[in-house]
């Protein structure tokens, strides 16, 4: 029974420089691939969030069901938060655009 435990300490200690390497590659690369994976399902969050946000900034209903007048609508406000979250959304996503052509030229795979 004794000579079909492998004792792992001993195995380690006896391993060549190539395999310690692959180990160590191995486990930076899956690091890094799941840190870069993340970054991206970030920004695609953060595109999706604003764009609701964008919708919503339409949103201008009476103040209840029975009422003709809107609620308190400015109208030079609703361009400007508009057009900044138009460019924010838009470079957002450029980043999205170059982080999964950068994901998948690194790691090799699609995203």
């Amino acid at each position: 029974m004794e000579d079909e435990l492998k004792p792992r300490f001993i195995e380690s200690l006896q391993r060549n420089n190539d395999q310690i390497r692959e180990d160590r590659a191995r486990t930076i690369g899956a690091d890094s691939e799941l840190i870069y994976r993340r970054r991206v399902e970030e920004i695609e969050l953060k595109i999706k969030r604003l764009q609701r946000e964008q919708e919503g900034l339409i949103d201008i209903s009476p103040l209840d069901r029975n009422s003709l007048t809107f609620a308190d609508f400015q109208p030079e406000a609703f361009v400007q938060k508009d057009i900044e979250y138009s460019l924010t959304i838009r470079n957002l996503n450029i980043q999205l655009e170059v982080a999964v052509k950068r994901f998948e030229y690194l790691f090799g795979k699609t995203f």
